[in-house]
């Protein structure tokens, strides 16, 4: 009978136990795994393949997906040292990742997130978009070329669920008179839509002038086919409306905000305005700043939900009392938490418990420390891991080809990778050191084993067998080193267990060098006793001996 090894791939798909069973609870088991046990399987046979590569599953599998909040952290310099862009996913078990995502270029802007696939605003003439989970790319043209105070915040994605459309918006500021190239950061009267697989960008005109520095302060979100973000209205008593912009029928619409008026506390700085998507709903947060400092909050943050969007009625979710520490905004609400970035480099979470709205920041935890990267450029999106495809959109005209080299081999970076490089030779090293460490105490138990028979008194060989079972060091495991980057939070994490593992090894090292020395100082003492001892009594039978001789005389 032929082994398992050795027949024919297509009769071990044919036998395959799970293969026998209707296709449709096949579909349902696959449902339940992530996106990484999916990858691999895609490849076990055509039947799996076919069936996780289906369109249908793709949208099944992306509605039941857990949410997580990516945290972006874009290239910034740190004592004149630079500092590659960086990304870190929060799970729903409140973990954060390792590793870098590898789709994330050094020098990317995050603009936007989607269904598992992120935009990001490169320093060439191109949009990257990307599956983080799948790593998959493809490049699109920017809808103007070398524009002179583009921004990555002025760019947002979006998607439908009716039309199944994928959108990239640009808020395009209004032209400089006299200038072909710069454009107003402060107002815009058009935005540049792209539809994936079109061949340009289209130019749609907003009802009226709008403000730019709101969408660059404030941001903007996606929720069921909807662009949503924030302009001036100095007539009302927030001085702000919420403009939608339905990525469908591409029209505009405002929304009125509440009407209540803020009990802003003396002495204080300026109300900003944030919008956020909070369990698949519009929020507005807003707080009091800080005069001196802006980024600062002081007082409640409040945050309020767009219940009815055609009655433009809100109601208020939560009322925060922050602490007197220094706590920056914006923050992120994920699940019943929200989490924030201190002045260390340190983010938290909070639960928010209370009646009503009425909360208080309970249960303090650390999430990670994310230095050298500074608190005012971290930005937080609410993101899942998904199957989506770019492959379908690959061939429309606007795709192009980055004409720029990997970034990671820029001279800017060889510095950066000269360092990931020796700290990598530093795990290396101790390892090896360990490695010696534990190959040394062992020829020393050894030698001193082979000591004992010399050692007469019967109690003090016992005690020295017992003590050179101690000079043989204990390290930890050496786990394999992946080859894949850290994110910064794991470098940081990483470089304090490099130090304390090897702060440990010259601990154990030196602990097993004085038991050794002990040891032999012990062999010493008790040979010498012994020979003590043995000359002893050898004076002793002689004096005897002399003795009855000369009773014999």
């Amino acid at each position: 009978m032929a082994s398992e090894e050795t027949k024919p791939k297509k009769q071990r798909d044919e036998e395959c136990i799970i293969n026998g069973l209707p296709g449709e609870l096949i579909e349902r088991i696959f449902l339940k795994l992530p996106v990484s046990t999916l990858l691999r399987c895609t490849g076990v046979c055509k039947q799996w393949h076919k069936i996780i590569r289906d369109p249908q599953f793709v949208t099944s599998h992306l509605q039941d997906a857990p949410q997580c909040a990516i945290l972006f952290f874009p290239q910034e310099s740190v004592s004149g040292e630079p500092h590659p862009a960086d990304a870190i996913l929060i799970d729903e078990a409140w973990l954060p990742s390792t590793y870098a995502v590898p789709v994330i270029g050094p020098d990317d802007l995050l603009c936007g997130s989607c269904n598992g696939l992120l935009v990001l605003y490169t320093k060439s003439s191109t949009l990257k978009v990307a599956n983080f989970a799948t790593g998959e790319c493809l490049h699109l043209e920017k809808p103007v070329k070398n524009l002179r105070g583009d921004h990555f915040l002025f760019y947002n994605f979006g998607f439908h669920p009716l039309t199944k459309e994928y959108k990239i918006i640009h808020f395009l500021g209004d032209p400089v008179v006299g200038s072909t190239r710069s454009h107003n950061n402060s107002r815009f009267s058009v935005i540049q839509v792209y539809t994936f697989g079109d061949e340009k960008w289209r130019d749609i005109k907003t009802p009226e002038a709008l403000s730019l520095n709101c969408v660059k302060n404030s941001g903007a979100v996606n929720i069921d086919g909807t662009m949503y973000w924030l302009t001036e209205d100095m007539i009302a008593s927030w001085q702000h409306a919420v403009m939608a912009f339905d990525l469908n029928e591409e029209s505009f619409a405002q929304i009125q905000l509440p009407a209540t008026v803020h009990e802003d506390c003396a002495g204080g700085g300026p109300r900003p305005y944030w919008i956020r998507e909070i369990d698949r709903k519009v929020c507005i947060a807003t707080a009091q700043a800080c005069p001196s400092l802006p980024r600062r909050l002081v007082g409640m943050l409040q945050i309020w939900e767009l219940e009815n969007k055609t009655e433009h009625r809100w109601s208020r979710k939560y009322n925060i009392q922050y602490s007197p520490d220094y706590i920056l905004g914006p923050n992120l609400v994920h699940g019943d938490k929200i989490i924030v970035p201190r002045r260390a480099g340190n983010l938290y979470s909070y639960e928010l418990l209370g009646e009503n709205f009425n909360t208080k920041l309970c249960k303090m935890a650390k999430l990670l420390d994310f230095s050298p990267h500074k608190p005012d450029n971290m930005q937080s999106y609410i993101c899942v891991k998904s199957l989506v495809r770019l492959d379908a959109y690959k061939k429309a005209g606007i795709t192009r080809r980055p004409k720029q080299r990997e970034c990671w081999e820029l001279k800017k970076w060889e510095a950066w990778e000269y360092q990931l490089s020796e700290n990598e030779k530093l795990w290396t090293n101790i390892y090896g050191e360990e490695h010696e460490g534990t190959a040394f105490a062992e020829r020393n138990g050894i030698s001193l084993n082979g000591l004992l028979p010399h050692i007469l008194d019967d109690a003090i060989r016992q005690d020295v067998s017992m003590k050179i079972n101690l000079i043989y060091p204990s390290f930890p495991d050496q786990q394999p080193r992946t080859l894949r980057r850290l994110n910064c939070a794991a470098r940081n994490r990483d470089r304090e267990n490099l130090s304390a593992r090897m702060e440990n090894y010259n601990s154990i090292m030196k602990a097993s060098r004085e038991a050794m020395y002990n040891i032999i100082s012990m062999i010493r003492s008790a040979v010498d006793n012994q020979r003590g001892a043995s000359g002893s009594n050898a004076g002793i039978s002689s004096q005897n001996r002399s003795e009855g001789d000369d009773a014999k005389a």
